[in-house]
């Protein structure tokens, strides 16, 4: 099997459906952006300091292959094929690894410049990211209806990934820069 079709030569794609859209549609925009996301986390779990999270970050790129799978599904056709749902535990689970995190850190007295190593930078760069596959899933939710949970787990998600820039600093025992206004 080849991996082009040509199908997409004018612009088009299709939806789990086979319904043919826009490659500008807002539907394609959000789930191809959870894409993006998916491949910065795959950037962000390659860091040596993640090896002990290396099963939950790949478990969190399952997790945004269901995202995409549920924003590339054709809301006015049902479909014959099973799409995979997001679930509440899978928000637990982030918010679990969160407090186990949060629980070790410095309590947070400002806001944080994102940097200070490599590393803590890729997982900054995943939160901005995931920051606007949410606004880009939100809007997409104000023209037709997004499951709420897909909502709730990016939000989560990007917390998570800020809790994570933080814990990469602490053990890269590399330098947490709060922003000081000019006043």
């Amino acid at each position: 099997m080849k991996i082009y079709t040509k199908t997409g030569d004018t612009g088009q794609t299709s939806l789990i459906s086979g319904r043919r859209v826009s490659k500008a549609d807002s539907r394609i925009d959000a789930y191809g952006t959870v894409d993006e996301l998916n491949s910065w986390i795959g950037l962000v779990r390659d860091q040596a300091v993640n090896a002990c999270r290396r099963d939950l970050l790949k478990e969190i790129q399952d997790r945004l292959f269901t995202v995409g799978a549920t924003l590339a599904t054709d809301p006015e056709k049902t479909t014959r094929k099973a799409i995979p749902d997001i679930v509440e535990t899978d928000i637990t689970l982030l918010e679990q690894a969160m407090d186990a995190m949060d629980a070790e850190l410095p309590e947070l007295r400002a806001f944080v410049l994102p940097g200070g190593h490599e590393s803590v930078s890729y997982a900054h760069l995943a939160r901005t990211v995931c920051r606007r596959a949410e606004r880009l899933v939100i809007a997409l939710n104000n023209e037709s209806p997004v499951d709420l949970l897909v909502i709730q787990y990016l939000n989560r998600l990007s917390d998570y990934l800020f809790v994570l820039s933080r814990k990469m600093t602490q053990e890269l025992g590399s330098e947490e820069v709060a922003w000081k206004p000019r006043v």
